[in-house]
């Protein structure tokens, strides 16, 4: 395709989320944005007069199915990019597909390996597990914290958190003096947090993972009745999780995109307009409250479209080229800046540090 304002072509783009499954909670939301906002595109003109048409799969979170869908985005459906990639270990069975092909790829997921080092057709637009873990050690060292239990999942995003937070914890003069992992369907991790519980000088804890082990984790932590702050990760993001630990939930903190306190942002906060923005569009159009998954699929359509309407063509490499010089994006996740050594473009001050209060998300700094 060449010049976009001479064509009236439709412009393909490509989706492979976990809309169903154990990750649905990622997915489904992702996939609701991208049709949500792709509709509303095209309602408006589409991208320069041409229509986008988006060309959806669901891979659950399979990662042969994921790549597999990948290859038929590329060979038969003839996208031009894809925004998708709901877990980091579908993200990651996909890559070398749209490497190999040149087609752009903005994944939805979390782990910092997706663009470190950078692959020059791969972008992100979650903040990275390691962000997350300097989050929290910063929020831990204002508190007076230094002596840390970590108890991780097992799975791809919970085993990258651990790692990073492994190798990030010194900076902050954090120390790891408790390490246990549970398994993705495990339901009761009392023996680890036992474990936990029991070393000498405990201040903390942190549990890397998402889905439902971290509630878990939070029910089994306020039944042993451990007294000392709990720390979750960006993987529970959303409302979901609150609902999944109940009361145990209170008082626990995590770092998060400001989508989850869009309402109590201040009105000069910069953010505010997009995050409310998309959270009463979200909300009204599917009557769920929004995650901050659905806000990463904001994210990477709308910078995708402008990246599009700024390369004047839908050729792959003129687009990613675009998608790589975006500056100054204000998303749902934060203000983003990306550059050739840079595939995210965010920074520590895109996280905000949240604390659960009386059932909700409230701004702990």
């Amino acid at each position: 395709m060449g010049a976009l304002a001479a064509s009236a072509d439709t412009i393909k783009i490509g989706t492979v989320l976990s809309a169903t499954g154990p990750a649905s909670f990622l997915g489904d939301p992702e996939m609701k944005t991208l049709e949500l906002y792709v509709k509303e595109i095209n309602a408006a003109g589409g991208v320069d007069g041409n229509e986008l048409e988006l060309v959806a799969y669901d891979s659950g979170v399979d990662a042969s199915k994921a790549r597999t869908f990948a290859t038929r985005l590329v060979e038969e459906d003839e996208v031009v990019a894809v925004v998708g990639g709901s877990t980091t270990g579908t993200t990651m069975a996909m890559i070398p597909v749209f490497e190999d092909a040149e087609i752009p790829f903005i994944s939805l997921a979390g782990a910092v390996v997706i663009i470190d080092p950078v692959k020059k057709w791969v972008f992100k637009t979650p903040h990275t597990d390691r962000m997350a873990c300097e989050k929290i050690f910063e929020d831990m060292q204002k508190r007076g914290i230094s002596k840390v239990g970590m108890i991780s999942g097992t799975g791809g995003f919970g085993k990258s958190m651990r790692d990073q937070c492994l190798d990030v914890a010194g900076n902050y003069d954090v120390e790891i003096i408790a390490d246990e992992t549970y398994g993705a369907k495990d339901s009761d991790m009392t023996p680890q947090l036992t474990n936990i519980k029991n070393t000498e000088g405990l201040e903390a804890v942190v549990n890397p993972g998402f889905g439902q082990g971290p509630a878990i984790v939070t029910r089994n932590y306020k039944q042993l009745g451990i007294d000392v702050p709990l720390y979750q990760s960006h993987g529970v993001a959303s409302k979901s999780f609150i609902e999944l630990a109940g009361d145990a939930a209170e008082g626990v903190r995590l770092p998060a995109a400001a989508l989850l306190v869009a309402d109590k942002l201040p009105d000069d906060d910069p953010q505010k307009s997009v995050v409310v923005g998309y959270k009463d569009k979200y909300e009204g159009a599917t009557g769920e409250p929004v995650s901050t998954f659905g806000g990463h699929a904001y994210d990477g359509l709308m910078m995708l479209v402008e990246a599009i309407k700024r390369a004047g063509s839908a050729d792959p490499a003129a687009i990613r080229d675009e998608i790589e010089k975006t500056s100054g994006f204000m998303g749902t996740a934060g203000v983003v800046n990306m550059s050739a050594d840079d595939h995210l473009g965010l920074d520590l001050t895109a996280f905000r540090m949240l604390e659960v209060k009386n059932g909700d998300w409230t701004i702990a700094e």
